[in-house]
């Protein structure tokens, strides 16, 4: 079993990956069409489009997770079928998924040796692990049970399990859409170490800045076409931008009129303090907060730092005292998810899949579980007419690509199911949303939209409490920010008195102890 970053040396080719004409298509949907691009050894290529341009499809292509149905693909200069990703592997290629293909119920080096050949050791993998970890900026326990993490450690994870593999070709679904700029900056770090030693990267990412500072070369995707190749370094951000969807990105417009702070605030959290749940858990301490109608307060972090336990509390998954949490001046400490929803609390959590939706129902059906209020249940029978608008309003109004409302949530791409669960929250018209992640894996274009519409609920009276690890969006769209730091909140800041650097700082623990709200 492979236990280090070693890459095989370049060969004497032209391309290590070469896709010719490659399509796929899903009943009269053409998710690939005739996609054509080569990748060189030690070449960091971009693969860009919007959300549903085909390319998580095209990279499970790669990968032998599916089969095209027509064209070819040649590894080093030879005509190869990735019958599977068993074969891939054998070949030098890792891929790390945008949604991850981990085990819940084993450790984190449990999950790396099941795709792992050969005979194993598993105390020497996990001291591995740590190692690699350490020293790339990437640190997870071994040893922890994978429902313990966040979907940032997760993202560790399925890196480092790659990395583990000494790939020749390297296939990234945004790889950096749940790390912190320092976390992210690393991971570049790592990447470009292994293209000078011969290893091809394929990168998808929404974050254009990083694909200019990282990537060599890119190919843009739009409704399963190529449309066009360039440098990145050589074009703009808004450049790349057109090239994805064809037009320029409205810009978020933000409204100047501040909410009233004499007026009594949708959220309140008082000196709220947990045990943590088991030995990976984090214990939440002495954390106070409050968002007013008409504002949007945003919580920054590194993953793992709390969140998790946060939002389970606030959402009601796990009760606390009483007068721990209030909505509209009412406790709530004691009452479950079900009762906050019914006094006007939404949520979006940061897992789509699982949490935000069941991958096997259809968007109807998906919609129905936390819209059923909206008279889409009567005389304890579900009105199929109701429901049916009710997931049509939204797949119109938050442009999400499917096959409508009885597609299977498990059919969509992360950016357009992340829109339909947003959207079926803002479309519950609540007093309170509390969203986590609310731009992870989503493209330029639906990003923009997802925050104005954000913006929007709130200056229509909403109280609008984000948790993300994208501090440029943060300080897009929100009014105040705080940060947690190990189970502790810092005091929200006004966001036109503070930056990244000191957001930063206070996510590293620098002068939190000052900071933190009594």
């Amino acid at each position: 079993m492979a236990l280090g970053l070693d890459v095989a040396p370049d060969l004497d080719v032209a391309s290590r990956l070469e896709l010719r004409r490659i399509t796929k298509r899903y009943g009269g949907l053409t998710a690939n069409d005739a996609v054509s691009l080569s990748v060189a050894p030690g070449e960091i290529h971009a693969v860009l489009g919007e959300n549903g341009a085909g390319k998580s499809t095209l990279m499970k292509i790669i990968y032998g997770a599916i089969q095209p149905d027509e064209g070819e693909i040649f590894w080093e200069g030879e005509n190869v079928v990735m019958s599977s990703p068993a074969v891939a592997r054998r070949l030098g290629v890792s891929m790390v998924y945008q949604h991850f293909s981990l085990f819940e119920t084993v450790s984190v080096v449990e999950n790396i040796v099941l795709t792992s050949p050969g005979r194993f050791n598993l105390p020497a993998l996990a001291m591995r692990i740590k190692e690699l970890g350490e020293r790339y900026g990437l640190p997870v326990d071994p040893y922890r049970l994978l429902h313990h993490l966040s979907v940032g450690e997760r993202q560790r994870v399925e890196i480092l399990r790659c990395l583990l593999q000494s790939p020749k070709l390297l296939i990234l679904d945004e790889p950096t859409s749940v790390l912190t700029p320092p976390a992210a900056r690393r991971l570049f770090e790592v990447l470009r170490t292994l293209a000078a030693a011969g290893c091809s990267i394929v990168y998808i990412s929404h974050k254009l800045e990083e694909i200019r500072d990282l990537c060599d070369n890119a190919t843009v995707l739009r409704a399963g076409k190529v449309v066009s190749t360039a440098r990145p370094k050589e074009v703009s951000a808004a450049d790349l931008a057109r090239m994805m969807v064809g037009t320029a990105i409205a810009a978020v417009a933000r409204a100047v009129a501040p909410p009233d702070p004499e007026q009594a605030p949708r959220l309140e959290v008082r000196r709220l303090s947990t045990s943590s749940e088991g030995p990976f858990g984090v214990t939440l301490r002495d954390i106070g907060l409050s968002v007013h109608g008409g504002e949007i307060v945003g919580i920054a972090g590194v993953s793992g730092n709390g969140q998790r336990e946060l939002l389970a509390v606030l959402n009601g998954e796990i009760p606390c005292a009483q007068e721990a949490v209030l909505l509209s001046g009412e406790p709530v400490g004691h009452l479950g998810v079900a009762e906050r929803r019914r006094r006007g609390l939404a949520f979006a959590p940061e897992e789509r899949l699982g949490r935000g939706a069941v991958p096997d129902l259809t968007l109807e059906e998906n919609g129905l579980l936390t819209g059923h209020r909206r008279g889409a249940v009567r005389g304890g029978l579900i009105d199929r007419g109701t429901t049916t608008l009710f997931a049509q309003n939204i797949i119109e109004q938050f442009d999400v690509h499917c096959r409508g409302p009885a597609a299977t949530a498990a059919s969509l791409s992360g950016g357009n199911l992340q829109k339909f669960i947003v959207g079926r929250e803002i479309g519950l018209a609540p007093a309170v949303l509390i969203v986590s992640q609310p731009t992870w894996g989503v493209d330029v274009a639906a990003a923009a939209f997802l925050r104005q519409r954000l913006i929007d609920l709130s200056r229509h009276g909403a109280a609008v409490l984000v948790i993300s690890e994208d501090l440029e969006e943060l300080l897009e769209i929100c009014d105040r920010i705080a940060v947690l730091y190990q189970g502790r909140l810092s005091a929200a800041m006004p966001r036109h008195a503070t930056d990244i650097e000191q957001i930063g700082l206070l996510m590293a623990g620098v002068g939190l102890s000052a900071e933190a709200a009594a």
